[in-house]
């Protein structure tokens, strides 16, 4: 008997001609996450990629897929009777982007006998802790001797008299016990966890995050990276506006990112230099918008040297004052790139929810101030006209400011 975990993918299932391209990045960012726990078989079958540890059981079958270039690690051992798979592979898994739903299962040879004696010992910690439960078979394999409504009935009666606490429950049972038949061996499992979704990343290209230390932008780069995308940060610091504590701070939001990833890099600009220019030559009541007018241009030209297709903000409209309409329009007409904003539409408490179930939260609410909240005036203009924001920035030196911001821009790689 071996342990190993079954994983759905659910919107890859609707990709068409391209779908064994999303599987095999899904499965080289799963080996990139699992690599320092061990070494696994990866095997495609019936819309589902089994994950088996090295030294426990091969799968085997045309959709096996060996662990190409990755470095090897120590071999996991599979379960053994109570033993399982350890907890940090089962973690990993479920933060790498593409996966829909996954779940622990039991390795069974394809036996009645072997099915009876093995589900009770593995889902014993589920089923003693439930008072209702009940069993269903998929018998992908026609050639199985019993059907799916015989499997179920015979597993329930084997484990009514394993555990006769329990009874019963077709439409609403605490616990499911799931046996599929499969070609070589039956896998028998509990309930499926759901996973992190969208679509795993690096199918769809790199954006370049300017994220801060509050709430908004690691959860706008976790949604970016949801959706298939790697995300680079850049980081906008003023020293000795903004110390050293708010910069790791920004380091330990942006590795947070990088756990769903499976790395990163970031990119910290000094922007002292340009505030102070913008609070000695502009109104002060501009300050905001031409602040981050200013962000923009530096932002694309490191994404432009990172070859990112587009720009990722936090924004969220009418939060603040520099994310009014008019305001994101002027911030938006200095790009070439693309702007995307993932929380645009977003109730401040539903952002707040996904920084909660991605761990930013406790870290966003440290109070280290970054540089959007040391020089901000005081009245903000909330509707920036064009024709006068053109006017007052003819007293910056644009491209020197831009320049000597990234001339002295410190990258960091994020694990």
């Amino acid at each position: 008997m071996h342990e190993v975990i079954l994983i759905k993918y659910g919107e890859l299932t609707l990709k068409g001609l391209n779908r064994r391209s999303f599987e095999e990045r899904l499965v080289k960012n799963l080996k990139r996450r699992l690599a320092p726990l061990g070494s696994f078989h990866y095997t495609y079958a019936q819309s589902t990629l089994t994950v088996a540890p090295v030294g426990g059981v091969s799968l085997g079958g045309a959709g096996t897929i060996d662990n190409g270039n990755v470095p090897e690690a120590k071999p996991v051992r599979a379960a053994q009777g109570d033993e399982r798979l350890p907890a940090d592979v089962v973690r990993r898994v479920g933060m790498v982007f593409g996966i829909a739903a996954y779940c622990r299962a039991l390795c069974l040879p394809k036996s009645m006998d072997a099915l009876l004696d093995g589900a009770g010992a593995f889902l014993a910690h589920d089923l003693l802790a439930a008072r209702t439960f009940k069993c269903e078979a998929k018998r992908a394999d026609k050639t199985f001797p019993l059907d799916s409504p015989q499997i179920s009935a015979q597993l329930g009666e084997r484990l009514l008299k394993q555990f006769p606490h329990l009874r019963v429950d077709v439409h609403n049972p605490e616990v499911t016990v799931t046996a599929e038949v499969r070609d070589r061996y039956i896998f028998v499992h509990g309930k499926q966890i759901p996973g992190a979704g969208g679509l795993p990343a690096g199918s769809s290209g790199r954006v370049l995050l300017l994220i801060s230390g509050g709430i908004d932008s690691p959860v706008a780069g976790w949604m970016m990276a949801r959706r298939g995308v790697n995300v680079v940060g850049v980081h906008f610091a003023s020293p000795p506006y903004t110390g050293p504590r708010a910069e790791k701070k920004v380091h330990t939001l942006m590795g947070k990112v990088a756990e769903y990833t499976g790395g990163s890099y970031l990119h910290t600009v000094q922007l002292t230099r340009v505030q102070e220019a913008i609070k000695q030559n502009c109104p002060e009541e501009l300050g905001t918008v031409l602040t981050r007018r200013m962000m923009m241009r530096v932002a694309e030209r490191i994404a432009f040297a990172e070859r990112a297709e587009a720009l990722v903000t936090g924004e969220n409209l009418g939060q603040v004052a520099s994310q009014t309409l008019p305001a994101l329009a002027s911030t938006d007409s200095v790009c070439t790139l693309p702007v995307f904003r993932p929380l645009i539409g977003m109730d401040k408490q539903e952002i707040v929810a996904i920084a909660r179930r991605i761990d930013t939260f406790d870290t966003s609410v440290l109070p280290y101030e970054d540089c959007c909240t040391v020089f901000t005036p005081k009245h903000p203009r909330t509707r920036p006209n064009a024709e006068i924001i053109a006017k007052v920035e003819e007293a910056l030196d644009i491209e020197a400011l831009v320049n000597a911001c990234v001339a002295n821009e410190v990258g960091t790689v994020i694990v």
